[in-house]
């Protein structure tokens, strides 16, 4: 953790620092300034809803990544090998250790459309990368309501950030592609059938109505919940019509689905 360069697992300190030395990029700079600030700051005098994030931020307790490319192998083959060293250490680190992803701007504005292919190609080359089989207790189904992605053996909740929210600012990152990944350890004892996660929900719905002006999106509910399906809440659509109407992702139990490099071998031996 914390090794050189924008594509490593960094925790707060170490970012922060590489800003005040000028180590960072400018790109990268922006990015987590701008999340930084949303994150602590108030808009009209609102809170940022979630505020298990907030605290989050505040306390250092998140992990964070820069990549320099939603679609160039090599950066995603970076990512990947992130992932799984943030896996195996998020536990140790912290309580509410999640992983921000902060992906390189692009060139030119993108569409809604664009930024939900960006997505979906990024998860699905974590799926077909994936060092580990699809766990035994997860469907392959994203029509389901148990389907949840799932990564070195371990289930996850992806939430996104983009340019295209313009109205629903706690989804808005002025910038490029945000993907913050929350296993779903870090939701025990706050999931939809548990007292304190019913609470806990009401209060961030009616904090996000505040944040946001508008309703909460009517495709926000609760794994394991039947008629609520995850995939639909990792990037939130704006505009109906350029949102896919099913989950593009392939899920196979088949693996490996793509060579298992070297390394990794001489670690499992």
């Amino acid at each position: 953790m914390n090794e050189p360069g924008v594509q490593s697992l960094l925790d707060q300190e170490t970012v922060m620092g590489r800003i005040d030395s000028g180590d960072l990029p400018d790109w990268a700079v922006d990015h987590f300034e701008t999340f930084h600030a949303s994150m602590l700051d108030e808009r009209d005098g609102e809170p940022f809803p979630c505020y298990f994030g907030i605290e989050s931020e505040r306390n250092g307790d998140a992990l964070y990544t820069f990549v320099e490319s939603t679609t160039q192998p090599d950066a995603l083959f970076a990512l990947r090998d992130t992932l799984i060293e943030y896996l195996d250490t998020f536990q140790d680190f912290s309580d509410r250790c999640s992983l921000v992803t902060f992906f390189k701007p692009p060139e030119e504005d993108l569409t809604e459309r664009e930024y939900h292919e960006q997505l979906w190609h990024v998860l699905q080359f974590l799926h077909v990368h994936d060092p580990e089989p699809w766990p035994e207790d997860i469907p392959t189904d994203p029509d389901s309501e148990y389907w949840e992605f799932s990564f070195a053996g371990e289930s996850m909740f992806p939430t996104c950030r983009a340019p295209f929210y313009e109205e629903r600012m706690s989804r808005y990152c002025p910038l490029g592609l945000e993907i913050t990944f929350q296993p779903r350890k870090l939701f025990e004892g706050i999931t939809a059938d548990t007292e304190a996660g019913q609470q806990a929900r009401q209060v961030i719905q009616d904090r996000l109505a505040a944040y946001d002006g508008v309703c909460p999106h009517a495709k926000i509910g609760d794994w394991g919940v039947e008629g609520d399906r995850e995939w639909h809440q990792y990037m939130l659509s704006a505009d109906e019509s350029q949102a896919p109407d099913e989950c593009p992702i392939e899920i196979s139990r088949e693996h490996p689905k793509a060579p298992v490099p070297e390394r990794w071998q001489r670690v499992k031996a």
